[in-house]
């Protein structure tokens, strides 16, 4: 009996090389414990203690860098905008928005010093609206050979509606000059990267950049998600210090990392805002962000704009610095440190996964981080500070990796050169 098409297509997809990697991990490691992939979170408590699969450890993998998702006035703001608007408002907002939409978006603009902004359900719905909407096909793309998954495929949607799409080496201002050197015609360029690279936290370098793109008729967009609330002054991210003016830049944040609600938005012109209103097909066709985050969204901005941002940033910063100078001190390869992300270089992919494990066992969740978010045999364990991080859960987790050294052979600063990471 023939199989069903059903089970053919399902052959079909385990034919690609990616499930294939996947599903033979998958086999050495039969269950969550061992990859720490697809877990289910029972429970959260103060501080970043889950408990998970009947464990209790405490969350080093959390993007809620200064721990807002348990500040009572974000919580009380959801109570108030459920009682308000109900659990959703049931409509595109090519056709309605509610009054809290718009009223986060004046108050992002505000707090980011753009003309206005455009909040979409997330970052990867921004970028998959919005660069094919940006760019036709007498134009350029011009994407970071590293930026994040979402630009890539934003990319994919624009190249399929004919722009031509070409990378750059990454972080490369030279190499961002040499392809618009050799492009050829363009109406305009598009160049897109990332504000902070999500597996190094490493920040390009967006003055040298600007200065090519301007002389060459190109735009920089900026997915600057991870340094959303984070970095510059206020949490403005990366753009504004850097630049000092967005005259530039199209800057796409994150409104659940940070932020700690969600969705994602689009700092820009009120020029742009209307233009991307009509071309950007998630923000007609996709539903939006539910109102009650959209009220906890204004009072994010509220406690940025203020003194007590000052403070949050400060326990940030001396949670981040305990940690980082401890995995420098063990002599360990180290990236990132200057966001609340930091990566430490396992190598290969079992020992990646076995580290993971090991940290789990010992009461600490970290992200095992293996090919293709990486490349091959540069696993990583992708550790996330948190505002709200205990000195002592820092300092417990420092104490594990240390075991952790006794138990794999981690490469040091004296064996290995920090690897070039995937966003």
């Amino acid at each position: 009996m023939s199989d069903s098409p059903m089970r053919l297509l399902a052959g079909a997809l385990r034919q690609n090389g990616l499930v294939r990697f996947i599903e033979h991990f998958n086999k050495l490691f039969p269950n969550s414990r061992s990859h720490l992939k697809d877990l289910v979170v029972d429970r959260m408590r103060p501080n970043r203690v889950m408990e998970v699969e009947g464990r209790t450890v405490v969350n080093f993998g959390s993007d809620s860098f200064l721990g807002l998702d348990q500040d009572p006035r974000v919580l009380e703001a959801i109570k108030s905008g459920v009682e308000t608007w109900g659990a959703h408002n049931g409509a595109s907002r090519a056709f309605s928005s509610v009054r809290a939409n718009t009223d986060a978006e004046d108050k992002l603009a505000a707090w980011l010093g753009t003309e206005a902004t455009l909040i979409y359900p997330s970052v990867t719905l921004a970028n998959m609206g919005a660069i094919p909407g940006l760019v036709g096909k007498q134009d350029l793309l011009v994407v970071d050979e590293q930026a994040h998954n979402s630009i890539q495929e934003g990319a994919k949607i624009a190249k399929a509606n004919g722009v031509r799409v070409i990378t750059f080496s990454h972080c490369d201002p030279r190499g961002l000059k040499k392809v618009l050197d050799e492009a050829g015609e363009y109406r305009v360029a598009v160049v897109a990267i990332d504000g902070v690279y999500s597996m190094t936290g490493e920040l390009p370098p967006l003055a040298e950049l600007n200065e090519v793109a301007l002389a060459r008729r190109a735009v920089l967009y900026v997915d600057d998600a991870h340094g959303t609330g984070v970095i510059g002054a206020k949490g403005r991210g990366t753009v504004l210090d850097a630049l000092g003016s967005y005259d530039n830049t199209l800057v796409i944040g994150s409104l659940s990392k940070g932020f700690s609600c969600a969705g994602g938005f689009i700092g820009c012109t009120h020029e742009f805002k209307r233009l991307l209103k009509m071309r950007s097909n998630t923000y007609i066709f996709g539903g939006p962000v539910v109102p009650p985050y959209l009220e906890a969204v204004c009072v994010v901005c509220d406690i940025l704009e203020s003194g007590e941002y000052d403070l949050l940033r400060a326990r940030l910063d001396r949670n981040l610095a305990q940690f980082a100078n401890g995995l420098k001190n063990m002599g360990l390869v180290v990236s990132g440190g200057v966001t609340p992300i930091v990566s430490v270089l396992v190598g290969d992919e079992e020992d990646t996964l076995n580290g993971g494990q090991f940290l789990f066992e010992k009461g600490y969740y970290v992200q095992s981080v293996t090919f293709p978010a990486v490349p091959y045999h540069a696993g990583v364990l992708r550790i996330q500070v948190n505002a709200n991080h205990l000195t002592e859960s820092i300092t417990g987790l420092l104490n594990a990796m240390k075991a952790l050294q006794g138990a794999i052979k981690l490469p040091t600063a004296m064996t290995a050169a920090p690897p070039r990471l995937a966003a």
